[in-house]
């Protein structure tokens, strides 16, 4: 369902480290922006009724029922490009995205 580059875990894993009582990272689109959706990645204290839960390189994923199709085959990386860095969504169903790259068309 989710998979990761090694630099994109080690980042995930260095993240929660830092706090308490996380049981793992929320993954989800919202709708947003001038494409359509944004994507969500958040820490998960608490499991929702309408999760469902995946793993990958150690880390649970919580993956809401309407977002499960459309987040299908994603690959999460995390880059440094200068002075900017952040994670990168490679999401096989995506058929369009907006110019700034902050939502998709899915």
């Amino acid at each position: 369902m989710v998979s990761l580059t090694p630099t994109a875990a080690a980042k995930i894993h260095q993240h929660i480290k830092l706090r308490e009582n996380v049981l793992g990272i929320r993954l989800g689109l919202k709708p947003s922006g001038c494409s359509g959706y944004s994507y969500v990645l958040e820490f998960v204290d608490q499991m929702k009724e309408e999760d469902t839960v995946f793993e990958s390189a150690g880390i649970s994923f919580y993956i809401d029922s309407k977002s499960i199709v459309p987040l299908t085959g994603i690959e999460l990386d995390y880059k440094r490009q200068g002075l900017n860095e952040g994670f990168e969504f490679n999401n096989p169903n995506v058929k369009a995205s907006c110019g700034c790259g902050e939502s998709v068309t899915i």
